[in-house]
């Protein structure tokens, strides 16, 4: 396999340890580090392809850290899975609406883990390797190859699992598709009773390409079921 480059962030030592362990006996090469600052100092420097962090960190915390790599043109293609002590919903979402692709609460399972590290991986290889394709829909125009998209020709950074989301929704166009299977396309495992996830993605998309994101005319929502993707006519805003 690739030695995709993983950094570990956790203000607990064993945490570190058992990580970095059980990461490098599976393949990848793993940089651990226990605050905040660092960590987001290795991220521009060094561009991993993924962060697993932690929310409570001394110095800045990992929701700061979250906003800033997501929010930097040059590090926001890079992969957040958060490690949430407590499992808190506001938690979660939170991180999720900072740009985070997955989270996990500890105690957490090392080969759950390592399952979501690879899925996620596996992800952001097959957006990388999309043959060149494009999309064109009345304001919004979209490269798939180059994870591009533009609304009226400005460029609008989307989140990978924004991204995906999108993706799957405008190649699916005109078709109900249920939130369970939106989850398991992209999150690529059971996340039973996690729908809300998935609404959350939809409500960021929407903000960043609709002109009215309260009344959306590109992702229409099936009331109970899931999400539709209409397209527009080139004249039709």
């Amino acid at each position: 396999m690739a030695e995709e480059k993983i950094l570990v962030v956790d203000d607990e030592e064993h945490i570190l340890e058992l990580l970095k362990f059980n990461l490098e006996n599976v393949g990848y090469k793993v940089f651990t580090t226990n605050n905040g600052i660092d960590a987001l100092k290795f991220v521009k420097e060094n561009k991993p392809d993924v962060v697993l962090l932690d929310l409570m960190l001394p110095g800045m915390d990992g929701f700061d850290v979250c906003k800033e790599i997501k929010n930097n043109k040059d590090t926001s293609g890079t992969a957040i899975i958060m490690l949430t002590a407590k499992g808190e919903e506001l938690d979660k979402i939170l991180g999720l609406e900072l740009g985070a692709d997955d989270y996990i609460t500890k105690p957490f399972s090392v080969r759950e883990l390592l399952a979501r590290v690879k899925a996620l991986i596996r992800r952001l290889t097959s957006v990388k390797d999309y043959n060149e394709e494009s999309f064109e829909s009345g304001r919004l125009k979209i490269n798939f190859e180059r994870h591009e998209v533009l609304i009226e020709n400005n460029k609008v950074d989307l989140t990978l699992k924004e991204f995906e989301l999108l993706e799957i929704l405008i190649k699916n166009k005109g078709k109900i598709l249920q939130r369970e299977t939106l989850l398991d396309k992209v999150w690529g495992y059971e996340y039973i009773g996690e729908t809300r996830t998935v609404d959350v993605h939809i409500r960021y998309i929407r903000k960043k390409i609709e002109e009215d994101d309260k009344n959306p005319k590109y992702i229409e929502t099936i009331r109970g079921v899931g999400y539709r993707f209409n397209p527009l006519d080139s004249d039709e805003k």
